[in-house]
């Protein structure tokens, strides 16, 4: 079992910049493609980012395309979501998840197994 714990998330004036961090205990991080996803009030939970296993495959949903970046730092057990750019429809409960049987590049929130709590994001205009 695997438990994860999201931090980061505040308020932020548009155009700014937030560092989202997940933090995994109870097992290490390497054996699972880690995702982001978030959710706004009434609306659907959206895939964010993905970074595998091996941390050589990202993939971000267009509407953060060149904004957002994944990575994962092995030795801390920690994934992050750098988020530059921000805008005030970013505003969204911001969640990480953990796959750990699906062989390729899962992007959808029903091919993870495990999430954290969520952290909120909130972009002022």
């Amino acid at each position: 079992q695997v438990q994860l714990v999201e931090s980061g998330g505040g308020l932020v004036q548009a155009g700014g910049s937030l560092r989202l961090s997940c933090t995994a205990s109870g097992r290490t991080l390497s054996v699972y493609n880690m995702g982001w996803f978030r959710q706004a009030p009434g609306k659907e939970r959206e895939f964010v980012a993905v970074i595998t296993r091996s941390g050589g495959r990202t993939s971000y949903a267009d509407s953060v395309k060149g904004r957002f970046t994944i990575s994962r730092d092995y030795r801390k057990n920690t994934v992050f979501l750098q988020m530059n750019s921000l805008k005030p429809e970013d505003t969204a409960a911001y969640y990480c998840a953990a796959d750990d049987n699906y062989s390729g590049t899962p992007l959808h929130s029903y091919e993870y197994e495990y999430w954290g709590q969520g952290t909120q994001v909130t972009v002022s205009s």
